[in-house]
């Protein structure tokens, strides 16, 4: 499987994997209070100069990010219909914030270091007897894991439709990736049942 971390030695990837993810959710929490256009702006000039301290070429950087601002930029048009194009621009500066950081997080910290930090974080939350800390952990390792391989196989079928001279279009595309994505969760589910690594509640 693919990962989303990328190899380095910047300040993003010297800090603990705790610092970051507080710092996400601190800098989320502030970023939706303020409704300041020249603050906003400023957040997502220091988030974006942080995303280019990563090390991923210019091209590759543009990539990753091209699908979640997509959504982004949808959603930006869909204020600007019904607002004016102050209030439809805090939307669209809060989410590119937002997502540059998460980006920049997501490309300093390995799948390990996520899995072990939220499983910590988790651990008191077992006295409830509600959740499993390590399953937790788990799970978003394998969602972490999961991201970047169905971007894969959305972009190949894609690929192979307009080798066939086929149009692209969501219908015929999404049934084989949830196909292949559902037999490849059916594998990895085997894959950890046999190993033993998720404990079992009775």
């Amino acid at each position: 499987m693919q990962s989303l971390y990328v190899e380095g030695n910047s300040v993003m990837h010297r800090l603990s994997p705790r610092v970051k993810l507080l710092s996400l959710t601190i800098f989320g929490v502030v970023l939706f209070i303020s409704g300041n256009l020249v603050l906003l702006s400023i957040a997502v000039l220091l988030t974006a100069a942080l995303y280019r301290m990563v090390g991923l070429p210019f091209a590759d950087g543009l990539r990753r990010l091209r699908p979640i601002f997509l959504t982004i930029a949808v959603v930006a048009l869909f204020n600007l219909i019904f607002n004016p194009w102050q209030e439809a621009l805090v939307p669209l500066l809060r989410l590119t914030a937002l997502m540059l950081l998460a980006a920049t997080v997501t490309a300093t910290t390995s799948i390990a270091e996520f899995i072990d930090e939220v499983t910590a974080l988790a651990r008191p939350l077992e006295r409830t007897g509600w959740v499993q800390a390590d399953d937790i952990g788990l799970a978003l390792g394998l969602v972490l894991r999961f991201v970047p391989e169905i971007v894969g196989r959305y972009q190949a079928i894609r690929e192979a439709h307009q080798a066939r001279g086929l149009k692209v279009r969501p219908t015929t595309m999404l049934a084989p990736l949830i196909i292949l994505t559902l037999r490849d969760a059916d594998n990895i589910a085997a894959a950890i049942d046999a190993r033993g690594i998720r404990r079992h509640v009775s």
